[in-house]
């Protein structure tokens, strides 16, 4: 792994991440621009235990105006993108609801699955009603190129059994990467030169000092193809509504907060990603996505 020094500061009102890494950083084409928005849990549903269901499709209508009003490269959404109440076909009507909401962004989307996605659907089902942009279309994991930069897309919901989540048939406190899976991964990695960017629902992140429970079972298996790629600058996730940011052997391990918590017009979170030709990425939140200086590391 090459030797990476890498520093924060605050910007513009925005995160900045700053990775030393001018190997890699040549070959992005900047500036590239991508909107991230996670945990929108949208469902027909009374508000409880602080989330409010019905409130998240025009907070999402305010983020999808905000974006094509920026000249975005892409957006993607980070999972746990609909709730249910239970039964099938009003889950699947909340899914195409808010997905028809995402679609009238007037560039590529791409969605990372989340546990809640399963919550009464099985992965086909949720596949089968949302739209990820170019040869994407169907997988719950993939890859796609963006200006020079590698961004892939993992999903972590299996259970110990490494049983793809169903239909409710799971706990979310237990979501694992499958060895097929990681050994795809580690083709992508060695794949080209490009710097790469990693999204995903669950938490990586483990050594954090966040909950067990809120991070992916096999996360050290991942994180070491990470860092063993020396490509990777930063992990980019949801799941855990409060949002957290961690630091370890170069990369950056950003978590967004939860679209779904507390009420409209006051409460949303939604951000624009910016990479510049140094490779520095600045992340400039909006209303609960709010902005930090960062200690340098």
């Amino acid at each position: 792994m090459m030797n990476r020094r890498t520093f924060l500061k605050d910007i513009s009102g925005g995160v900045v991440l700053t990775s030393m890494l001018p190997m890699l950083a040549s070959a992005i084409k900047a500036p590239l621009r991508f909107g991230v928005i996670t945990d929108i849990h949208y469902g027909e549903m009374e508000p409880r235990i602080n989330r409010y269901y019905q409130q998240s499709l025009q907070k999402v209508k305010d983020a999808v105006n905000l974006f094509n009003e920026s000249d975005l490269d892409f957006v993607i959404e980070l999972g746990d993108l609909k709730d249910t109440n239970g039964d099938v076909s009003d889950t699947l009507r909340f899914l195409d609801d808010i997905e028809g909401v995402l679609q009238t962004f007037n560039g590529p989307i791409y969605h990372a699955l989340g546990n809640h996605d399963m919550d009464c659907l099985s992965k086909e089902e949720f596949l089968s009603h949302t739209t990820n942009a170019g040869k994407t279309k169907g997988r719950s994991y993939y890859s796609f190129v963006k200006k020079g930069v590698r961004f892939i897309v993992l999903d972590a919901n299996f259970n110990e059994q490494r049983e793809p989540y169903c239909r409710g048939n799971f706990s979310w406190k237990k979501a694992f990467v499958p060895q097929w899976e990681l050994d795809w991964l580690n083709e992508e990695l060695r794949r080209d030169k490009k710097p790469v960017i990693v999204f995903n629902h669950q938490m990586i992140d483990h050594f954090s000092g966040v909950s067990k429970s809120l991070c992916v079972g096999n996360a050290a298996e991942v994180i070491d193809l990470l860092e063993r790629s020396g490509r990777v600058m930063a992990v980019i996730q949801g799941h855990h509504h409060t949002g957290n940011y961690s630091q370890l052997h170069g990369i950056h391990y950003w978590t967004m907060k939860a679209v779904i918590e507390s009420d409209y017009p006051t409460h949303n979170s939604y951000a624009i990603v910016e990479i510049d030709r140094q490779g520095n990425i600045s992340i400039r939140g909006f209303k609960d996505c709010e902005s930090r200086e960062l200690e340098k590391s």
